[in-house]
């Protein structure tokens, strides 16, 4: 054999091995399009983008199964049922984080009733004052109408400065009562919250 001959015979088997992997790990794409045809190619098979197709080793065997491409539309519902999902967790995970700390804070309704009962009693002292200021302007100004013949004029004044003053803490009484009512509201949705809280601690113990 000459030496051109032996040299072209080493360039194709140099060629031959080195393209043999490449052959060898080949995947191939098989589906049944909408016709019912079974189709077959080396790369995804675009007539089958609308429904399910399977990539296979050289060998034959499933390497993984690849689902049907989603429109702009099925991607972007989706996403939104995957971001709606997301929410969902963040806000169970928010919901058992404040419940510990709830039940760390009230481990017991005689907890929560005594915090209750402190709160309410804190705003009543609070008021306790404005209503002995209520009934003393209310007394002063009953007794400057009692005496008003004597001087209508200061004792219009008079009763007008005590009208003000009674009205700054009316006021004041209401907003305190508002407050109560806002404990009371606030601690009747906690304790339907720590009812079953409390009913899982006595369980687990």
């Amino acid at each position: 054999m000459s030496v051109p001959r032996r040299l072209n015979s080493l360039v194709f088997a140099l060629v031959a091995v080195a393209m043999a992997p490449s052959v060898l790990a080949q995947s191939i794409y098989t589906c049944v399009d909408a016709k019912g045809h079974r189709l077959t190619s080396d790369r995804p098979i675009l007539e089958c983008n609308d429904r399910e197709q399977r990539e296979l080793s050289p060998g034959g065997r499933v390497v993984r199964s690849i689902g049907p491409s989603m429109s702009p539309n099925e991607r972007a519902a989706e996403e939104e049922k995957a971001r709606l999902i997301a929410e969902e967790d963040k806000r169970q995970a928010e919901t058992r984080k404040r419940d510990r700390v709830l039940l760390t804070r009230y481990p017991t309704q005689a907890a929560h009733d005594k915090e209750r009962a402190t709160q309410l009693a804190t705003v009543d002292l609070i008021i306790g004052p404005a209503s002995r200021q209520v009934a003393e302007l209310t007394g002063q100004r009953k007794k400057l109408q009692a005496d008003a013949a004597k001087d209508p004029v200061k004792t219009k004044a008079q009763v007008a400065d005590i009208d003000r003053q009674l009205a700054s803490q009316q006021r004041f009484i209401a907003n305190q009562e508002s407050e109560k009512q806002r404990i009371i509201v606030r601690f009747n949705a906690e304790r339907t919250r720590l009812v079953p809280l409390w009913k899982g601690a006595e369980i687990a113990h």
